[in-house]
């Protein structure tokens, strides 16, 4: 009897420990830069490579693998900060905006995407705050479950060393992607939001272009259908 409740004993802390081990993998996982200083974050950043596990999100990128340039400004009367995203896009320079709420572990982050109901954690992993930037996102669709993450790498200019290209290819890997799922954005130069350009990433030829926000999507990366439709008019119009 004795031996069977020791037995049980272990078992119970065996549970734990492995409970608490996972938990203690994931916080290691999103750990954010040491003494994360939000002030010094502000400011302007260009997007110059990132990695998703999600098929779509890889997919559009891929079709317009260009540098975004964001501004990032601080709310301090609302606690929260605004992120100013522009690039070329559909044959003109389009800017879009959205707003991120602090937490309170510093260099946290979150938004909500209301179409999918997607609640989306951003993690500032490292950061020098003169050069580079390497951002964690993990979202969750609450009515799927579905998790998805992305990594990317910001940089003051759009150009990054060597060696921070190397310590953002290990990152991907910590998330279980490989260096095959990085995409390297391409510098079109700079673009004034609502002109036409000319010089500007486009789909490959005959095939449809993917639309981030198509009206078939149900959800952010459950998109069987959508894709199906999209290899189908794919073949079509390569046999025509």
């Amino acid at each position: 009897m004795q031996r069977a409740l020791s037995l049980v004993s272990l078992l119970v802390l065996g549970s734990a420990w492995t409970l608490q081990g996972a938990h203690i993998l994931r916080e290691t996982l999103t750990l954010t830069q040491e003494d994360f200083d939000l002030d010094r974050f502000m400011g302007k950043w260009y997007e110059v490579a990132v990695a998703s596990t999600c098929p779509h999100y890889m997919q559009r990128k891929r079709g317009n693998p260009v540098i975004v340039a964001l501004t990032l400004q601080h709310d301090v009367s609302d606690g929260n900060f605004t992120m100013m995203a522009t690039t070329f896009r559909n044959g003109s320079c389009q800017q879009t905006s959205r707003n991120y709420g602090l937490t309170n572990t510093p260099g946290r982050f979150f938004y909500h995407v209301a179409k999918f109901g997607a609640d989306v954690d951003s993690y500032v992993v490292h950061t020098n705050y003169d050069e580079y930037a390497m951002i964690l996102q993990l979202s969750t669709e609450k009515q799927s479950g579905n998790t998805t993450t992305i990594v990317k790498l910001y940089g003051r200019t759009m150009d990054v060393s060597p060696a921070v290209s190397d310590n953002f290819k290990t990152l991907v890997r910590r998330h279980g992607m490989s260096d095959a799922a990085i995409i390297m954005n391409q510098n079109k130069g700079g673009c004034v939001p609502g002109e036409p350009v000319t010089d500007h990433a486009t789909p490959q030829r005959g095939l449809p272009q993917v639309s981030p926000l198509h009206p078939q999507l149900q959800s952010l990366c459950t998109m069987k259908k959508f894709f199906e439709t999209w290899t189908e008019a794919s073949r079509i119009q390569t046999q025509t």
